[in-house]
């Protein structure tokens, strides 16, 4: 049995909206084994418009080698509706990944940095100076082709193969990005090993470094369980731009047990319990997890979504 909504106490020192950057269809089914139909993915996709989620992250125009599960992207794109009122924006990891975007008539692209040396090189065959190098022409292009471009930096707080990593090269790196003419930055803690403490402290160093926080965006995992708490304290720093996944989709494939991203659903009941508005319809996001779920072979890793289908 339901109980309900959550009951509503504000914090005046929280904002008062947010924007949710929904990541399940391209961060979430990257990493899952099972590989879901174009038709499943493309219902995905329009469903979470359904549910006011404000942008959707549609897919990534890598090589098939790289991403298996996302070889169908231009066929999803194909079906998609990309003049509508909600962005679905896709990742372009290079200039080829551009072409194929730009050839589908895409409006809004990612690309996706590194902070440290380690994953620079297994992720992009790069190094944390050269990646740049690789991104010039990227972003320069699709701001010439007027596209919004978004810009991602992975492991902001703690790398499987280097451990702790140096907040100075994040925020070297997320600045290097909006040189290049991003329009936000979203901060990864790609294995979920932040805690609140971090968080502050990295927003902090981005201020001084002249990076207000309407540029920046929390991209959190919840490996530990505190992508809730996590999310709470860039609150409270300021942040209004989080990205989440539908049902917790996804994981990491660089830590053990790790349990994917922050998921959509128990963000949203925070939020609306803070009295954040977000303007997504929580019923029809738990459906449609649920509704996945079925197609995946699995249970949503999301909190609310188990404590709303008993």
């Amino acid at each position: 049995m339901s109980a309900g909504p959550p009951a509503v106490v504000r914090d005046e020192r929280l904002p008062t909206r947010v924007t949710i950057h929904e990541v399940g269809p391209r961060d979430g089914l990257q990493n899952e084994a099972a590989v879901v139909t174009v038709a499943v993915k493309v219902e995905l996709v329009e469903r979470l418009v359904a549910a006011g989620l404000p942008i959707v992250e549609t897919t990534s125009f890598v090589h098939p080698r790289w991403v298996p599960q996302l070889a169908d992207a231009a066929e999803v794109v194909a079906r998609l509706d990309l003049a509508g009122s909600t962005p679905l924006p896709v990742l372009v990891p290079n200039e080829r990944g551009l072409d194929r975007a730009l050839e589908a008539g895409c409006t809004h692209v990612a690309v996706f940095a590194s902070a440290t040396e380690t994953f620079a090189a297994k992720n992009l065959g790069s190094t944390l100076a050269d990646q740049m190098t690789m991104f010039e022409p990227v972003v320069a292009r699709a701001l010439a082709a007027g596209l919004d471009v978004r810009s991602y930096v992975s492991m902001c707080f703690g790398d499987p193969w280097e451990g702790a990593v140096d907040p100075a090269v994040v925020v070297e790196v997320g600045r290097r990005l909006l040189d290049l003419g991003a329009s936000q930055l979203s901060l990864g803690d790609t294995i979920g090993v932040a805690t609140p403490g971090q968080v502050t402290d990295l927003v902090a160093r981005f201020a001084a470094a002249g990076v207000g926080v309407e540029r920046l965006a929390m991209h959190f995992h919840d490996t530990y369980g505190q992508a809730l708490a996590n999310t709470h304290a860039a609150l409270l720093a300021g942040v209004t731009t989080f990205d989440a996944s539908a049902g917790g989709l996804g994981g990491c494939p660089y830590a053990q047990s790790a349990t994917g991203n922050l998921a959509t659903e128990d963000l949203v009941w925070m939020l609306t319990g803070l009295g954040i508005g977000h303007g997504v319809d929580l019923d029809a996001l738990v459906a449609t997890s649920t509704w996945l779920a079925g197609h995946l072979g699995k249970a949503p890793a999301s909190a609310v979504v188990r404590a709303l289908s008993r």
